[in-house]
């Protein structure tokens, strides 16, 4: 797919453009303004055993207007794409600006950015809104009824598809096109545990969200794997408990992607270092003060933030402030030495530039900083495996899939869980434990990460409901990573836990 969807560009995208600089322009007191209309196409499919439960579609469309009046944000949006609609927000949005003024302590500033006209369409194969409903609804079926067949009482499949359309024009001359598609499928069994709680307990698919097209789901082979999930799910409810306690763990790519976002990838949001998430989210222990001194991490640890990963969820050619994708580095030989920055934190951290994390997730919505894929890099002299890790465990656990987890205010202590625990033993994998949660303190856990797999063993995870802000707003965010090792983390038995 290489070009703007048609439908999009039939939409007056150059007259509600043009209406909009000119009426930015009469503004007394502007200095930035800027149009983002956006389309989104959605469409969700979910069948549980051998029945569609429900199909949804939808297609959110409108246009927001920002501007900085005296010093000042100023945001109003319509659903409305008239001329009329333009003129008034634009009205509107200098109103707010002018009102909310006189609450502020300083003026608003955004660092500066070149002027950037250009398209930008992501790669993407087949485009899931020209796949026939009938042959999306029955490969989940069929997913769902192998793993009934296999002898799941309960099977539930699912796939979120969404193609996301975005104009961006400011009165600083940049005008952007962009386009990308994102799919979600996953698959679900469920067994009852005969010898343990009775209770209803479930194994999830192995697949993740990814920027990519139906091509990601048809070569997932959800139909194959659901036989497979049974009979992980089966050894798991007979195998044995965890014994607590310090335990060297090998963190599979599937588990580890989530211990980045909570630990990582949120604390290292520069809003939030400085309190403006103490309210809904929390803020974090990686204050400015400490930027190229504070150990996030050991030697190994190299994280990065990239809007430029491919078939990232995050990855995009311009964020929502015309800032051009970048690749940068946030914590280096372990070492916390940068953040995610839009056009306004760039301006307070004195990094001269944005690195392009500035997302809304709807017209409707102002832009906010936002997350962009953050990534653990692999070891660029080795290319470890993922056996060669475990080869080097005595005694340890290896950790697959992520299941519930907890963190809290200021993204430092924290606890994980999984969808499969195997124990590891001189070396070698011998069977799956049950009930295992690990727990730390973030710059004690990845103080104890050892080593990391090398660049065959990177894998790119994520999640598409990355929750931030009030109003709350989801993005969809990637998190590339090696396995990795860690030694001597605290685990815990969570069933022993959640009955003291």
């Amino acid at each position: 797919m290489t070009a703007i969807d048609p439908a999009f560009l039939s939409l007056p995208l150059d007259r509600l453009e043009g209406v909009a600089l000119e009426a930015m322009a009469a503004v007394p007191g502007l200095g930035y303004g800027d149009l983002r209309v956006h389309r989104d196409l959605i469409q969700g499919i979910h069948v549980r055993d051998r029945d569609l439960i429900s199909l949804t579609d939808s297609e959110p469309l409108g246009f927001g207007v920002r501007l900085i009046v005296d010093g000042s944000f100023g945001f109003a949006a319509s659903s409305q794409l008239t001329v009329e609609a333009v003129r008034s927000a634009v009205l509107e949005a200098a109103a707010m600006a002018r009102q909310l003024r006189p609450l502020l302590s300083e003026r608003v500033e955004l660092a500066p950015e070149p002027q950037h006209r250009a398209t930008w369409v992501g790669e993407t194969g087949r485009d899931p809104f020209e796949v026939p409903i009938e042959q999306k609804v029955a490969l989940l079926l069929e997913a769902a009824g192998a793993g009934l067949g296999a002898g799941a009482r309960f099977t539930e499949a699912y796939c979120l598809q969404v193609k996301e359309n975005r104009l961006f024009v400011s009165t600083e001359g940049s005008r952007t096109l962009q386009q990308r598609i994102r799919v979600h499928p996953s698959l679900e069994v469920g067994l009852i545990d005969e010898g343990g709680s009775g209770l209803l307990e479930t194994m999830r698919s192995t697949s993740r969200p990814v920027g990519r097209g139906w091509e990601y789901v048809e070569g997932h082979d959800f139909p194959a794997e659901a036989p497979i999930l049974v009979d992980w799910l089966a050894e798991k409810l007979a195998s044995p408990p965890v014994r607590p306690g310090p335990h060297d763990l090998v963190i599979d790519p599937s588990n580890l992607w989530l211990t980045i976002h909570e630990s990582v990838a949120h604390g290292t949001e520069l809003d939030r270092a400085l309190g403006y998430e103490a309210n809904f989210a929390g803020t974090t222990f990686a204050t400015p003060d400490q930027v190229g001194r504070l150990r996030y991490g050991s030697p190994a640890m190299h994280v990065t933030g990239d809007r430029l990963e491919p078939f990232g969820l995050a990855t995009i050619g311009f964020d929502d402030e015309g800032v051009e994708a970048q690749r940068w580095d946030i914590i280096r030989d372990g070492v916390l030495v940068g953040y995610q920055l839009n056009r306004q934190m760039a301006g307070r951290f004195g990094n001269g530039r944005s690195n392009g994390c500035a997302f809304a997730d709807s017209w409707a919505h102002v832009p906010l900083q936002r997350m962009p894929n953050v990534s653990l890099q692999p070891d660029p002299q080795h290319d470890t495996t993922l056996e060669d890790l475990i080869s080097t465990v005595e005694e340890g656990i290896y950790v697959v899939g992520d299941k519930s987890w907890s963190i809290d205010q200021q993204r430092y202590n924290f606890q994980f869980t999984g969808q499969r625990f195997y124990r590891i033993h001189r070396g070698h994998l011998e069977g799956q434990l049950r009930d295992v949660a690990y727990q730390s303190r973030t710059p004690d856990f990845w103080g104890r990460m050892e080593a990391v797999g090398g660049p065959s063993s990177w894998r790119l995870e994520g999640a598409m409901n990355c929750g931030k802000g009030q109003p709350e707003q989801v993005a969809p965010v990637s998190h590339g990573c090696p396995p990795a090792l860690f030694r001597q983390i605290n685990v815990l038995n969570a069933r022993t836990e959640g009955r003291s």
